[in-house]
């Protein structure tokens, strides 16, 4: 069994920060995947399922960002999983908007979140997933920041971003740490220029209401002059 822990705060006032975006991709794998319902297990809210042949344990724990690691090194011990079995989603204000990097073990960098983890395992040497949220630029905001709300320009990388890391998973689970980053950077761009072409195309049902047609384009002084000169020209 592999254990797959998404970082967050729990509640709909937190729902929507960057805190969470671990709780986001949770949600969206298991959505893409469609694993089991929800229950309450580990001080959590568990999913389990099989992707690739292989079981998965997934939680996004209850006790609040700063106390992840109760839930998770209760499932590890309870289960027995093994510490390289262990995959945590995370924000990460050193990395920008839409970047994600593989990283095992290492320190926690001040991220509350992992420090728990790291406590209450005895180790760092799991695989984490680091999901770049940037950084608000002075070391005063970055509370505010991280707990701050995604805004809709966010959304324009985040939705995209998500649907790639659920897609791009069975890399990750085989090992394969590079393709898993390479897909998501991929198909987040793809979907990113998809979103923008959409929001681009003209919409013809605006032209549908028969009191409403197209301007033609507007005549301007410099455009008038030059076609005067272009019929001298000709009728020289």
């Amino acid at each position: 069994m592999r254990l797959l822990v998404g970082l967050g705060n729990p509640g709909k006032k937190y729902q929507y920060n960057r805190h969470n975006i671990g709780f986001m991709a949770i949600d969206e794998i298991v959505r893409f995947y469609q694993l089991s319902p929800e229950r309450s297990r580990f001080h959590s809210i568990a999913y389990e399922g099989f992707i690739e042949g292989e079981k998965l344990l997934m939680l996004k724990p209850n006790t609040y960002m700063n106390d992840s690691g109760v839930a998770v090194g209760e499932a590890s011990r309870f289960l027995q999983i093994a510490l390289e079995k262990i995959i945590v989603f995370h924000d990460e204000i050193d990395l920008v908007n839409g970047k994600v990097r593989v990283k095992q073990g290492g320190g926690h960098a001040g991220h509350n979140g992992l420090r728990s983890i790291q406590d209450h395992l005895g180790s760092n040497n799991y695989k984490r997933i680091r999901l770049g949220v940037g950084h608000p630029g002075q070391k005063e905001e970055v509370i505010k920041h991280v707990l701050g709300d995604f805004t809709k320009e966010d959304k324009k990388w985040v939705d995209p971003q998500l649907t790639a890391i659920a897609t791009a998973l069975p890399s990750l689970l085989n090992g394969k740490d590079s393709d898993f980053m390479s897909q998501i950077a991929i198909k987040t761009q793809s979907m990113s220029d998809k979103n923008i072409n959409v929001l681009q195309k003209p919409n013809p049902t605006c032209f549908k209401d028969k009191n409403i047609k197209p301007q033609k384009p507007q005549k301007t002084a410099f455009g008038e002059a030059l076609n005067r000169a272009l019929t001298r020209l000709r009728g020289n």
